[in-house]
């Protein structure tokens, strides 16, 4: 059994054997899956580097050395796959495979001088190469995961604290590559499938022999763990409700969370994502990001001026880090004197007071540039909780469990919670976004900030999820 501590970041393992299990078949299919999915995986690879390699003519380098560059890239998109701070049932497998394959390249960039047949390697074939790997990666990733990867048999104990809803939303979810075995629990309840109660729970876990186990409400938790580990020899990893959340679908649920909770965000296992790292990564972007918008910057400007009276840009006081208030900036999408009485009013979808050029900034997101301006001035991130506006904070922090718990960074133009929830105008909305910048706030990394700056990119291409 494997206790998956994700307050420390880390697994305590218990070594068990597998002589009682079933039949030698049992073991030889989920096994021998998992083996083949694994294989299959470093094929796609190694072909897709042997095909780049061919096509860029790169004739001299040897068979090892090809085989070298295959484990670089396998190892580094295993890596990102297996990241306890970027699932990629969360994130998508299309972003995954992509920073997996990023990853790679700067491996192979320090390889290519290193080691012996690779000095042939251009950076025009390093490119070609990840960006097929990309695609491939996640081709197979998601062929395997519906042909050739075994689901993962999932048991859940205690039906309080979100047990129940973890069934409920397991069998609303069907493509999560989970198969739910039922509930255990000590009360009747067939709407749940409740296979048996605690005290069976030995015997129950050896006979569907589950690969999850999600921990709930239960009365006596301490109990619970002794059960599982006299359940023995079994192989399973045992987790709480709130870490399967965020394990499956990137969010911590609000329904019974408590203060404690917030221990794993100061843990002391907790891999650091420090101030300067977190501060290159942003400077590094808005740079870029205003160097490549500058021809757009006075065109767009010219366009809200002439689309109705007011100036261009926008500009309005929100909440930042610490709940330090500052002064965002935003090209101008509504009329001008859009809250009469200067009373706060929630902008809502197909809000009457967008105008015409403004819906299209919005669409695009093109109405954020000017925010680069806040990130280069230290009051906003690339990627974090989008900044709230003061007028709100009394009426969210009484509505809302520890929403002013999102000032425990800095405010982004972008972050999780806008690409999951998109549009919200309440405080309904506010909470569900709040579920998931709390996820944000716990698994912070420069892998998830590059998952979502390419989320991100994808929706402004596509121009989905507009506000």
């Amino acid at each position: 059994m494997s206790v998956i501590d994700h307050g420390a970041n880390h697994q305590a393992l218990v070594g068990v054997s597998d002589a009682d299990l079933p039949t030698a078949a049992a073991r030889f299919t989920r096994s021998h899956r998992a083996a083949l999915a694994t294989a299959g995986r470093f094929a796609v690879v190694a072909l897709t580097v042997a095909g780049v390699l061919a096509a860029a003519d790169v004739a001299t380098m040897s068979i090892p050395a090809t085989v070298v560059a295959a484990a670089i890239w396998f190892i580094a998109l295993r890596t990102v796959y297996a990241s306890a701070w970027l699932s990629p049932l969360a994130v998508g497998t299309r972003v995954a495979s992509a920073l997996g394959a990023t990853v790679g390249l700067a491996g192979m960039a320090a390889a290519a001088t290193l080691v012996p047949g690779m000095s042939e390697l251009t950076p025009a074939a390093l490119v070609a190469a990840a960006g097929g790997i990309a695609i491939t990666s996640a081709a197979y990733e998601l062929l395997a995961e519906r042909w050739i990867a075994p689901r993962r048999r999932l048991l859940v104990i205690g039906s309080g604290a979100g047990g129940t809803d973890v069934v409920g939303t397991l069998r609303e979810h069907p493509e999560l590559p989970f198969d739910c075995i039922g509930l255990v629990d000590d009360a009747e309840n067939s709407r749940y499938g409740v296979v048996g109660g605690v005290a069976d729970l030995p015997a129950i876990v050896g006979r569907e022999r589950p690969d999850l186990v999600v921990v709930a409400g239960v009365g006596d938790r301490n109990r619970v763990i002794q059960l599982l580990f006299d359940a023995a020899p079994c192989r399973f990893q045992v987790v709480g409700v709130h870490h399967f959340y965020e394990h499956a679908f990137g969010r911590v649920p609000l329904e019974d969370l408590s203060a404690a909770w917030f221990m794993s965000i100061l843990h002391l296992y907790r891999r650091p994502y420090s101030r300067l790292s977190k501060r290159a990564f942003d400077l590094s972007f808005a740079v870029v990001g205003l160097i490549l918008a500058a021809p757009l910057i006075p065109a767009i400007a010219l366009l809200v001026r002439l689309s109705s009276r007011g100036p261009a840009l926008f500009r309005q006081v929100r909440l930042g880090e610490g709940g330090r208030r500052f002064e965002i900036y935003k090209f101008r999408t509504m009329v001008a004197d859009a809250e009469h009485g200067a009373v706060a009013v929630w902008a809502s979808a197909d809000d009457p007071r967008i105008t015409r050029v403004g819906r299209v900034l919005r669409r695009t997101r093109l109405d954020e540039l000017p925010q680069l301006w806040n990130v280069l001035r230290g009051d906003m991130s690339i990627v974090g909780p989008r900044p709230e506006r003061p007028e709100f904070l009394e009426q969210l922090a009484e509505d809302v469990p520890f929403w002013a718990r999102r000032h425990l960074v800095k405010p982004g133009i972008t972050g999780w919670a806008q690409l999951r929830c998109g549009y919200t105008s309440d405080s309904r909305g506010a909470a569900e976004k709040l579920s998931y910048d709390l996820y944000y706030l716990k698994h912070r990394s420069l892998l998830l900030d590059l998952a979502i700056t390419a989320k991100t990119a994808a929706v402004v291409a596509t121009g989905s999820g507009a506000r």
